[in-house]
This record gives C-alpha cells, sequence and structure tokens, in this order.
C-alpha cells in the first residue's frame, strides 16, 4: 500500500450463506477471490492489501508478493470493520486515496476500477451504479474520507456514507460485472 493510492479488497466475511470457504472456491481453473485480486494488481499500484478474517484465505496467502494481507480481529463484527480497517491503514501510509472492492465480486474490470480511480477527486469520492440505482463498491475514496470510513462498524459498509455524499460521482457498468457470489448457485451462474 505504499504510493497515493491504496488498494484494499475485503474478504473477511465467513461465506455461511455459500456454505464456508467460497472465495476459495474454484472459477473458471482459480480461485474465486483471486479474480478480484489479479483485476486489481492489474491497476500496478503495487501490494493490494486483502482484509481478511480468520481463516485466512489461501487464495491470499498464495498471491506472494502480490497481496499484504491485513487480518481483521474484528471481522465477526460485520462488513464496517474491515472497510475501517482498510482506511486506518491506508492513512497509516499517506495514501491520497482508498480504492474498495469485494472478493467475491469476480467479474469486476481493471477497466472498471480505473476509471473510478480517474473520476476520484480531493474531497469527492467515486462509486459504481448498482442496479438498484444505489452508489456502492467498489469505490474509491479521497483522504478526506477515511475518518469517516474509520468509524463504521458492524454491518454497515461504505454505501451508506457514499448514499449521503454530495457531489459523488458515480460510473455506470455492465450489471454483470457487479454480480457478486453469496451461495453455490450464484458461482455457476458467473
Amino acid at each position: 500500500m505504499r504510493g497515493p493510492l491504496a488498494i484494499a479488497l475485503l474478504a473477511a466475511g465467513k461465506a455461511s450463506r455459500f456454505g464456508g470457504g467460497k472465495l476459495d472456491a474454484n472459477l473458471r481453473g482459480k480461485r474465486l477471490g483471486r479474480h478480484a485480486l489479479d483485476a486489481a494488481v492489474a491497476l500496478d499500484q503495487g501490494p493490494v492489501l486483502v482484509v481478511t478474517g480468520d481463516p485466512v484465505p489461501a487464495f491470499a496467502t498464495e498471491a506472494g508478493a502480490l497481496a499484504e494481507v491485513l487480518p481483521n480481529p474484528r471481522a465477526s463484527e460485520g462488513l464496517g470493520t474491515s472497510v475501517a480497517d482498510a482506511a486506518r491503514q491506508a492513512a497509516e501510509e499517506g495514501s491520497l486515496a482508498l480504492l474498495l472492492l469485494a472478493a467475491d465480486m469476480p467479474l469486476v474490470s481493471e477497466h472498471t476500477l480505473r476509471r473510478l480511480v480517474d473520476a476520484c477527486a480531493p474531497g469527492i469520492p467515486s462509486a459504481v451504479r448498482h442496479t438498484d440505482g444505489h452508489p456502492g463498491i467498489p469505490a474509491c475514496f479521497p483522504r478526506e474520507w477515511f475518518e469517516a470510513l474509520q468509524g463504521l462498524d458492524g454491518d454497515r459498509g461504505a454505501g451508506a456514507l457514499l448514499r449521503r455524499a454530495d457531489g459523488m460521482r458515480t460510473i455506470a457498468v455492465p450489471d454483470r460485472e457487479l454480480a457478486d457470489v453469496d451461495r453455490p448457485d450464484d458461482l455457476a451462474q458467473v
């Protein structure tokens, strides 16, 4: 996470609806979580921070120098704690922006991530527009938002902040790209 952009891949969920082990499930010859990691790494901004729970998914440990694992000891308390940890790490590293994406969204492209980074400006976050019309992750937050992100906890993620953001920039992407895997049937569909 050196340099102006910090990239955090959120991978701390229990995957209870999947039956566990979701991020290490096979999708087209590689682990599910590796698809999102590869898109983030393609931005060529340095190692990607993978925020994990316990146990750490194999895709993160197998990534070697491509990923830095940040264990979240409060992962069971909800997604907000992982976002807060990523923002805290980005602030400590002196990053100018934080790109957040979910490890269970294997179809998000490097192109989409690059558009988010390009749209993010001082004080103004950028996010994808989901099918329900609301902004959500993947999203890019400038450093002025790190304090608010660090205040998240429980199941409240960055989406609540995005919905209240003045001047936020949203980008449209194909719905398919935003598919996430929660259940085994979802894996079969993507």
